[in-house]
């Protein structure tokens, strides 16, 4: 018998209708790219200039909820798949952070309320 692990999200993804900009660099390499989903604890970006998983990142994210980047001071690679790379943040200073955790929030208020538009508006 297979046993087979079942993943769970343990907090809220913010899938962005319209991809964001995003700044990051390591040692060697500054390069850009779009953020294509989004949590408190990391993203999802499309680039041309992928790299290893581990790799350890310093990132700036360009929401449309400010005319300044939002800083990652450190994130890491976790993960690598055709022109795409998944983030982990570790470290997010903390005004930075809170501006993080409030964006998130504020989309996902958004999506409950089109939910429970859209399931009245059948009725």
């Amino acid at each position: 018998m297979e046993l087979t692990h079942l993943y769970q999200r343990h907090h809220y993804r913010v899938l962005l209708p319209v991809p964001y900009p995003v700044m990051f660099s390591d040692a060697q390499t500054i390069a850009e790219g779009k953020v294509t989903n989004l949590t408190v604890f990391g993203c999802a970006i499309e680039c041309d200039n992928l790299l290893p998983k581990q790799t350890t990142l310093r990132v700036r994210l360009i929401l449309p909820d400010h005319a300044r980047s939002l800083p990652v001071e450190e994130a890491e690679v976790r993960w690598v798949q055709g022109n795409r790379m998944g983030l982990q943040f570790h470290k997010v200073e903390r005004a930075a952070d809170f501006r993080l955790h409030g964006f998130v929030w504020d989309r996902m208020v958004e999506r409950f309320r089109t939910i429970i538009q859209d399931g009245l508006s059948t009725r």
